[in-house]
């Protein structure tokens, strides 16, 4: 399974932003065509981003792009715009039905790219309650909105953010039961790089492997995040080498098989292994 670590997000009107998707270095790059552009610019977001992608060399970054939901006006322009440019997949955002999966998949027929990368958005009351079937229903990824579920629901954010943990964990537990990368919600407040690595900590205790970013310094914050460090590496090192000899306590903690498996988990995401979505 490939690791996600940086989902970064960028206006698919901002084609000088786009150019400079290779300096900001994410692991997968998403050019949106829904929340972040206008419904009057609609049309000439699509040429822009396209021509934008076009002229990428986006190095060992993926680079996708996110329609508008399916139910939409928008939707049928956008995956024929992102069909026709170097963008290997979409984002579809609010995805909350097999149904609209379904007339997703073929659409994508209709249009001869039945190798697109998908990455569902689960960011409403129904996505979450239906979150196992549809992520088992063969997407590439996930990620969980938190503003929108909770604008959907009807409920409001709050600094701790009791108030999504229940949804967070079940679109992370069906991501796993899928096999599939599970990327965490945005961290709004711009500039507080505190509260992003807290935030992030919380999601990747709950076992998320990367973060959505809304702005290109929060990059390196979800890579740090999300890649153990030298500490956590030594200990997964020294938890393996127990195991192999046959010793049933490091640092005052049993070693057993639960813990084997931990620390390959630790030393597999250490690695300078894939990343991204292919």
């Amino acid at each position: 399974m490939t690791r996600i670590r940086s989902l970064l997000f960028m206006p698919g009107t901002q084609a000088a932003m786009i150019a400079k998707i290779p300096r900001f270095g994410p692991d997968v790059a998403v050019v949106d065509l829904e929340d972040a552009v206008a419904p009057t610019d609609k049309a000439a977001a699509r040429g822009t981003a396209a021509a934008a992608i076009d002229a990428l060399d986006a190095g060992r970054t993926t680079v996708l792009i996110r329609v508008n939901p399916v139910d939409t006006a928008w939707f049928a322009d956008d995956l024929a715009t992102a069909a026709g440019c170097a963008s290997a997949g979409v984002v579809v955002p609010k995805l909350s039905t097999l149904d609209q999966l379904r007339r997703l998949r073929a659409a994508l027929g209709e249009l001869s790219w039945p190798s697109a990368v998908i990455v569902a958005g689960i960011e409403t009351a129904l996505g979450v309650a239906d979150a196992r079937p549809l992520l088992a229903s063969g997407v590439s990824a996930a990620y969980f909105g938190a503003e929108d579920y909770i604008a959907d629901i009807g409920g409001r954010r709050s600094p701790g953010g009791g108030e999504v943990h229940y949804a967070r964990s079940q679109v992370c537990l069906a991501a796993h039961l899928a096999g599939i990368p599970a990327v965490d919600q945005a961290v709004v407040v711009l500039g507080d790089d505190e509260h992003f690595r807290a935030d992030a900590a919380v999601g990747a205790a709950i076992g998320y492997q990367g973060k959505i970013c809304i702005h290109p310094r929060q990059v390196e914050l979800a890579h740090e995040a999300f890649t153990p460090d030298l500490a956590a590496v030594a200990h997964a090192r020294a938890v393996l080498a127990a195991g192999a000899s046959g010793v049933v306590v490091v640092d005052g903690q049993m070693v057993d098989e639960v813990h084997l498996r931990i620390a390959r988990t630790v030393l597999a995401r250490a690695s300078d292994g894939p990343v991204g979505l292919e």
